[in-house]
């Protein structure tokens, strides 16, 4: 009996142990090994099973990664060094990304900017693998698209593009006031005009591509207009940002002004393109009304900062001093929202660029107000000689314009004879409290008197006002003498605007 129980348990145990090995066989059979030694796993990415989130996302990455020229043209290995360590808007390395969580918001961002782009990546494929991406991230899509008014006519950005694409070297050049200057960022690297250079250098790293800031604070676009040539266009700029919504008025003179060095810098003869970009004050003061008639006139990019900001302080995503420490002047987040609208602007430019013509229309429309203003400049110490010193002197003065006449007492007036239909004058207002009260007299006739004294203002500018128009082009005599009443003795002329 005892045998027959030892034989039975005998076969149970062999039983046993063969059922467990066919379960161990099954599930050999539903694993394997890498040549490396990895065990993957069916149905998931072993690069990372935790993060389901970051796998959807590869999906859904912006930059092309099957398109290899495309991220030649993207490879952090070929931006300069200065670049890479200290531009924010350089374009980082896409390998892996979706394997560390950190990325994760780099990747939206980069989704989100091919959206603010309006391009589809199956459709664009050739064109969706070069799009730059701004490293900050402060604009939605409809941010964006507050921000972007009008594209405007692109045929003379689309030659830049392909100058650029073909490895020509090109000039970006912005010009405006203090806000185009930088004032109030940490660094002017962080200023719109050199983030939209940026988007350049990013976009063609292997290319050669020159900035020109003519950004001067406290001016407007009729000085601009007297200075174009010299600060800006003599470099032969490819591309142009003109901003002073800022520093002009919303009045027919500045209308006036603004449209002839519009056009000033349209007619030179190497065709710039022109994008049109509108700033604001705290309270919405800004010359946009105005300059949106040039640009509607000239079909030219209308951007507006303006327009976002005031809308999006309204529904209340962010407050004015989040992006200025005073009631003008962007911080550097400030800043880097214009630089995103730049950005997310030049995409959609640069993703439509096979659709858009190769001819550049040779003419330009007639002014909308007038040309008054299309052979104004500058005369100063270099290029005109008064025909009476009297007690002033020439001096090299510490300001954007140096070769002027300074008189420190104001004993006897300055004459010069000037040629022109329109004259208008740049002199020195300071905070010290010595600079007075000097009257201007054309042909004989008392004009007007300039108050040079700016006590206890901001800092010394350069104050620029129009003193004589006409229809006639002649010969006009200018004199310049101290006011019986005046505060001060001190008066410096830097310069005498002139068409």
């Amino acid at each position: 009996m005892k045998k027959y129980v030892s034989l039975i348990m005998i076969g149970l145990l062999i039983l046993l142990v063969s059922g467990c090995s066919r379960k161990v066989d099954d599930h050999l059979s539903k694993t394997s090994s890498t040549e490396d030694g990895v065990t993957e796993v069916p149905g998931k990415d072993i690069s990372d099973v935790s993060n389901e989130d970051s796998l959807d996302n590869t999906n859904k990455h912006s930059i092309d990664v099957s398109n290899e020229e495309g991220l030649d043209n993207l490879n952090e290995d070929s931006l300069d060094k200065d670049q890479e360590e200290n531009n924010p808007y350089a374009v980082k390395g896409n390998e892996n990304k979706e394997n560390d969580p950190k990325e994760k918001d780099q990747i939206q961002a980069e989704d989100r900017n091919h959206k603010q782009a309006g391009i589809e990546t199956e459709e664009n494929e050739s064109n969706s693998g070069m799009l730059p991406l701004p490293a900050t991230n402060y604009l939605t899509a409809d941010m964006l698209s507050e921000a972007i008014l009008s594209e405007g006519n692109l045929d003379r950005l689309a030659a830049v593009l392909r100058k650029a694409q073909q490895g020509e070297e090109i000039t970006i050049g912005v010009i405006g006031g203090s806000i185009t200057q930088g004032s109030s960022t940490s660094n002017t690297k962080y200023s719109y005009g050199y983030l939209f250079y940026q988007w350049w250098k990013t976009a063609f790293p292997n290319g050669k591509i020159n900035y020109v800031n003519a950004g001067i604070g406290a001016t407007n676009s009729y000085l601009g207009v007297h200075r174009v040539d010299q600060h800006l266009l003599h470099k032969k700029p490819d591309v142009v940002v003109v901003e002073f919504s800022v520093n002009d008025s919303n009045t027919h003179f500045y209308k006036e002004t603004y449209e002839n060095l519009v056009r000033k810098i349209l007619l030179a003869d190497h065709n710039p393109a022109v994008l049109l970009l509108f700033m604001t004050m705290e309270d919405g003061t800004s010359a946009q009304a105005s300059h949106l008639h040039i640009g509607f006139w000239y079909d030219l990019p209308r951007i507006s900062y303006r327009q976002m900001v005031l809308k999006e302080m309204e529904k209340g995503t962010f407050a004015w001093e989040d992006i200025s420490p005073d009631n003008i002047h962007p911080n550097d987040r400030g800043h880097a929202m214009v630089g995103e609208i730049l950005w997310g602007y030049m995409n959609r430019a640069y993703a439509k660029l096979d659709t858009i013509t190769e001819e550049i229309l040779p003419e330009i429309k007639e002014p909308f107000t007038s040309d008054a203003y299309m052979d104004a400049k500058i005369l100063d110490n270099q290029t005109l000689t008064p025909i009476k010193m009297g007690s002033f002197f020439e001096e090299e003065i510490p300001a954007r314009f140096k070769h002027g006449w300074t008189t420190n007492s104001g004993e006897d007036g300055i004459v010069f004879d000037l040629e022109a239909q329109n004259i208008g004058i740049m002199y020195y207002r300071t905070i010290d409290g010595m600079s007075g009260q000097f009257d201007v007299y054309i042909d004989g006739k008392y004009e007007r008197t300039l108050d040079a004294d700016f006590t206890g203002g901001w800092g010394n500018y350069i104050e620029t006002i129009e003193l004589y128009r006409s229809k006639e082009k002649k010969t006009h005599r200018i004199e310049i003498r101290k006011s019986e009443d005046s505060k001060g003795d001190v008066f410096s002329i830097l310069g005498f605007l002139v068409s």
